[in-house]
C-alpha cells in the first residue's frame, strides 16, 4: 500500500482545488483501491485561497461583506476570521477577473478590496492576510488605500477617479487619513515576484491577461509610473522595484507602501493545511494547475508542492488542464487536454478528465 498526497491548485475557470483533487484522487483508486489517499486542495494566493482556509482550519468563519466589485458594481463577498483573530481578505473574492462580465483594463480597481480589508479591520482583526491573486485591475492598489483613507487629487485638488485612468490625473497623495495597520501587521499572499514598472512590471506582463491590448499597455505603464513618482514625491517609502510590488496589477506596490509585507502564497497555504507534514510521510504526491506554464516554476502550487516531495523522497507527479513547460523535474505528467482531445472539452467536463488524469498516473506507478 502506498501514501499518495494529492495537492493541486485550482484549475481557474474551470474546477475548484478541492473538486480536482477528488477528481485525482478518484482516478488513483480506481486503479489502487488499496492505497492511502489523501486530499490537501491548494492556493498560492489567488481564487480559492479563502477555501482552502477554511477547510484547513478549524474555527474559521466567514463574514459577508457586500462592496463594488472591480467596475463598481455591487457584489456580495466574503473573508475570512482565523481563530487568533487573523483576517484572510481574498482580492479574488471582490475585485477579481471573475467578477467581470468583460475586461475593463483602465476602469477595473481594487476600491471593493480595501472595503473588505477595512471590515474586516472594524470587526476585530488584530491581523491580516492578504490573498492577491486573480485581480482585474492595474491601478496601483489605489483603490484599495483610497478604502482605507487615502486620498489622490488631481492638479484641481479634486479625487481621481478609480482604476488605471485615473491615476494618469493623479497629481498629490494625501496619506495622513491612511488607516493604521493592525497590531500583528499584513502578510500579503502572492505567488509574483515582478517589479511595478519596466519589461517584467505589472502593465507589461499582466495587462494583457486582464484584456488590455499592445497599444494599452504604454498607457496603463505611464499611468503606473505616474502614481509612482507621485507617492515617492509625497514621502512614500514603498519600492516600485521591491519584488512583488507588482502583483495584482501594482496592489503589492500599494500594501507595501501601506506597510505589508510579502509572503509566498503557496507556503503559507501548505502550512496552515499542514502539508509539510503529510507529505513527509507520502510515497507519492499528486499536484497541479489549469495551465503548467513557465511561470509555474515561480512559486506557484506546483513548483511549491513538489519541492516539498522532493525533500521527502516522494515521487511527484503532474495533472494539469495544459502542459506548455517541460516537465523532467515529474515522475509523470498528464495534461487533461490530451486526454479529453482539446482544452475545450477538457474545460466543459474537468471532473471526468481529472479522475481519467489520475488514473493514467496511477498506471505509472
Amino acid at each position: 500500500m502506498s501514501v499518495v498526497v494529492v495537492a493541486p491548485d485550482s484549475f481557474k475557470g474551470s474546477a475548484s482545488a478541492a473538486e480536482i483533487a477528488a477528481a485525482l484522487a478518484a482516478g488513483w483508486r480506481d486503479e489502487h483501491p488499496a492505497d492511502l489517499v489523501l486530499q490537501a486542495p491548494m492556493a498560492d494566493g489567488g481564487e480559492g485561497t479563502l477555501d482552502a482556509f477554511e477547510a484547513a482550519v478549524p474555527g474559521a468563519v466567514r463574514h459577508p461583506v457586500r462592496v463594488p466589485g472591480p467596475t463598481g458594481e455591487p457584489v456580495d463577498a466574503t473573508w475570512l476570521m482565523l481563530p487568533g483573530g487573523t483576517a484572510l481578505v481574498e482580492l479574488a473574492e471582490t475585485s477579481g477577473l471573475g467578477r467581470l462580465t468583460s475586461p475593463a483594463p483602465y476602469a477595473a480597481h481594487t476600491v471593493g478590496f480595501g472595503l473588505a480589508i477595512a471590515d474586516a479591520l472594524a470587526a476585530g482583526a488584530t491581523g491580516l492576510l492578504l490573498a492577491i491573486g486573480g485581480s482585474a485591475s492595474t491601478d496601483g492598489g489605489a483603490g484599495a488605500l483610497t478604502a482605507l483613507g487615502a486620498r489622490f487629487l488631481d492638479a484641481d485638488g479634486r479625487d481621481i477617479p478609480p482604476g488605471n485612468a485615473g491615476l494618469a490625473a493623479v497629481a498629490t497623495a494625501d496619506l495622513s487619513g491612511l488607516a493604521p495597520l493592525p497590531p500583528d501587521g499584513a502578510r500579503i499572499l502572492s505567488d509574483v515576484t515582478s517589479p511595478l514598472l519596466g519589461p517584467s512590471g505589472a502593465a507589461v506582463v499582466f495587462g494583457p491577461q486582464k484584456g488590455a491590448t499592445a497599444g494599452d499597455v504604454p498607457a496603463l505603464e505611464a499611468s503606473l509610473r505616474r502614481f509612482a513618482d507621485v507617492l515617492d514625491a509625497a514621502g512614500a517609502t514603498a519600492d516600485p522595484d521591491a519584488p512583488g510590488a507588482g502583483a495584482a496589477g501594482g496592489t503589492g506596490f500599494g500594501l507595501l507602501l501601506w506597510g505589508a509585507r510579502m509572503a509566498p502564497g503557496a507556503e503559507a497555504v501548505g502550512e496552515a493545511l499542514g502539508l509539510p507534514a503529510a507529505i513527509a510521510s507520502a510515497d507519492v504526491v499528486i499536484t497541479g494547475e489549469g495551465r503548467f506554464d513557465s511561470q509555474s516554476a515561480s512559486g506557484k502550487v506546483p513548483a511549491y508542492v513538489s519541492g516539498l516531495a522532493r525533500r521527502a523522497s516522494a515521487r511527484v507527479m503532474l495533472a494539469a488542464g495544459s502542459i506548455q513547460a517541460p516537465t523532467d523535474d515529474f515522475a509523470a505528467a498528464v495534461a487533461l487536454a490530451d486526454l479529453a482531445g482539446s482544452r475545450s472539452a477538457a474545460i466543459a467536463d474537468p471532473a471526468r478528465w481529472a479522475r481519467a488524469a489520475g488514473a493514467a498516473l496511477a498506471r505509472r506507478l
